[in-house]
């Protein structure tokens, strides 16, 4: 992909246009559908540096293919993000969209906000509990209502079941939260991205949720900003882990605190939704008419 876009910048005025076009298009849809993230992103970074970079002298042609790679990159994206509907509740972008309506758009402000009521717990972990009545339900019913919702909901390679145990009436699963921010320097670009864990501990008539952040995992491009793409540099990839505990608003200086807090915003929302879920599933059945009586 890089090489196509030196190509565009240096190149214009060679020979076998068509075919060269082709070549960023065909590049550029093998990224977007790749189920690397980094490959993803990178797309999504070509597709800005792109427009950035191309005015006069080139707009006919780059325009078309701009607003060809736009719409490839969208209905792309739009059917990855089915595929994984039932992984993660809902798609990234309805997500976002619940946040912004809930919290604001504001996501330094929002993450503020929440943190006035937030507290990490002893492992500095963010913890979320809720008791929910299931009125004369057994503990047998309840579990294999939750059995059925957590099989059918955490069943892909980055969604799983860590912990199924009837006898002890204790669901464990561990979710995906794919992109919940992100951000791009001149240098360097990273994804932020979250495993929240989910468990469930049933009796009679009740059970209890409770929903666990440890960190949020971070895949950085190195050499992956703007200005670097557009010099010709080539990323590498590299992994890190943010503690909780280091990240805005638990401390106040934090180097990528507009990261941080919509990371904390789009997490807090996905606790509020799976919760929403269990309960709805517990209380009304996974389809409504689960009953004895057929």
């Amino acid at each position: 992909m890089q090489d196509a876009l030196l190509w565009l910048t240096y190149h214009y005025a060679s020979h076998n246009t068509d075919q060269r076009c082709e070549l960023i298009l065909s590049s550029f849809v093998e990224a977007v559908q790749s189920p690397s993230m980094s490959d993803r992103y990178e797309a999504h970074t070509f597709l800005l540096c792109f427009r950035f970079n191309f005015t006069q002298g080139t707009q006919s042609l780059c325009s078309t293919l701009f607003y060809m790679m736009k719409k490839i990159y969208l209905i792309l994206s739009l059917c990855l993000g089915a595929i994984s509907t039932n992984a993660q509740i809902m798609r990234m972008e309805e997500l976002e969209t619940y946040a912004k309506e809930k919290y604001g758009e504001k996501w330094v402000e929002a993450a503020e906000n929440l943190g006035s009521t937030l507290v990490l717990d002893k492992n500095n972990s963010l913890t979320y509990t809720q008791i929910i009545d299931c009125g004369e339900a057994t503990k047998e019913q309840i579990y294999l209502i939750l059995n059925h919702w957590f099989t059918a909901t955490f069943n892909d390679a980055n969604s799983v079941i860590k912990l199924n145990d009837k006898d002890l009436g204790c669901i464990i699963g561990e979710g995906y939260l794919d992109d919940i921010a992100k951000h791009m320097g001149g240098m360097n670009s990273y994804i932020v991205n979250a495993r929240p864990i989910i468990r469930t501990d049933i009796k009679d008539k009740r059970i209890r949720i409770t929903y666990t952040i440890q960190c949020y995992e971070v895949e950085k491009a190195n050499g992956g900003g703007i200005a670097m793409l557009l010099a010709g540099a080539k990323p590498t990839h590299t992994y890190e882990k943010w503690a909780l505990e280091k990240c805005y608003p638990f401390v106040t200086k934090d180097k990528h605190k507009k990261s941080s807090s919509k990371a904390l915003v789009m997490a807090h929302a996905y606790s509020n939704v799976i919760m929403d879920k269990i309960e709805e599933a517990v209380k009304n059945g996974l389809i409504g008419n689960e009953n004895d009586d057929w």
